[in-house]
């Protein structure tokens, strides 16, 4: 039981990490960077800070090829690399709002992927769980009151994908099997990311003059996008399940909505806290409905 409270206590510091990541991106942008420069320095700089923490940490380091390095890196490219690159997108394309509604539906979607591999539909309980993290995400960002004049096709086709990529890497991260250290596997994953970051966007910007504050970006985006919470969900998510971690995955918006209060100084209303603990409420009906179930694996 300690182990699996740890695991939900991971999962819940790598949701928080991805939630200071808005506020944080929207500064960037407003220093003059776009999305696929950001893009760009973030991902490179936490596939080098990975492999500097393996250097680093001799319990960690082992023979990469050894364990499923492909399938891995297919989880980096098309999980983390295309979240990155189409959550940002879409941050440039709409309203702050509209793109976390469309992120967030990767909370039902994750559920639907584990149904079906599971052959085994969702109870009610985790359908409650999700209804209620909806409503409270529509609070929380008070979509009613969004700029939805800003919608564009672009945006509204990379916020659903951001959605179906974080929700293919939750799924996935709870069911690669394999022995080698969370610290390997996250810089094996996100370092296979990086192809498919590079073939669109080519990584010229390292060697251009005045980038010196887009590589600070890129590390401290780094850190908080992709070293902390990949490591946090390869340890978590197989000892908890894809489904639970979804769930928990929703305490990203609380967190980022109080990071864009401390570090955008944005207003946040009565309706967004009320929103804040519809989603904390629903939290908790999703671990009564888990916390009798067999974790999916002690890896």
């Amino acid at each position: 039981m300690k182990s699996r409270w740890f695991a939900m206590v991971l999962v819940l510091i790598g949701a928080s990490s991805y939630g200071l990541l808005s506020p944080l991106i929207k500064t960037a942008y407003q220093e003059g960077w776009n999305e696929l420069e950001v893009s760009a320095s973030q991902m490179t700089a936490a596939a080098i800070l990975l492999w500097l923490v393996v250097l680093m940490q001799r319990k960690a380091w082992s023979n990469p090829f050894k364990g499923p390095w492909v399938k891995l890196s297919l989880v980096g490219m098309f999980g983390l690399a295309a979240t990155t690159l189409l959550y940002n997108t879409a941050l440039a394309e709409m309203d702050a709002t509209v793109a976390i509604v469309l992120l967030f539906q990767f909370t039902w979607i994750t559920i639907v992927m584990e149904a079906v591999a599971n052959r085994k539909w969702p109870e009610r309980n985790q359908w409650l769980a999700v209804g209620i993290i909806m409503l409270g995400t529509l609070c929380s960002v008070e979509a009613f009151d969004a700029d939805w004049t800003r919608f564009t096709y672009l945006g509204i086709v990379c916020g659903l994908g951001s959605a179906m990529s974080y929700s293919f890497f939750l799924f996935m991260a709870g069911r690669l099997e394999t022995h080698l250290h969370p610290f390997m596997k996250s810089a094996v994953m996100v370092t296979g990311a990086l192809p498919l970051l590079y073939l669109i966007y080519p990584p010229v910007v390292f060697v251009q003059p005045g980038n010196g504050s887009l590589l600070l970006w890129g590390i401290i985006l780094g850190l908080l996008g992709q070293v902390i919470p990949t490591t946090a969900f390869m340890v978590g998510i197989p000892r908890i399940g894809s489904t639970l971690a979804s769930l928990l995955g929703a305490m990203e918006l609380p967190v980022g909505i109080v990071a864009s209060l401390l570090i955008l100084h944005e207003a946040v209303h009565g309706v967004q806290w009320f929103g804040m603990l519809l989603i904390l409420a629903g939290i908790i009906v999703a671990e009564k409905r888990k916390r009798l179930e067999v974790p999916v694996s002690n890896k």
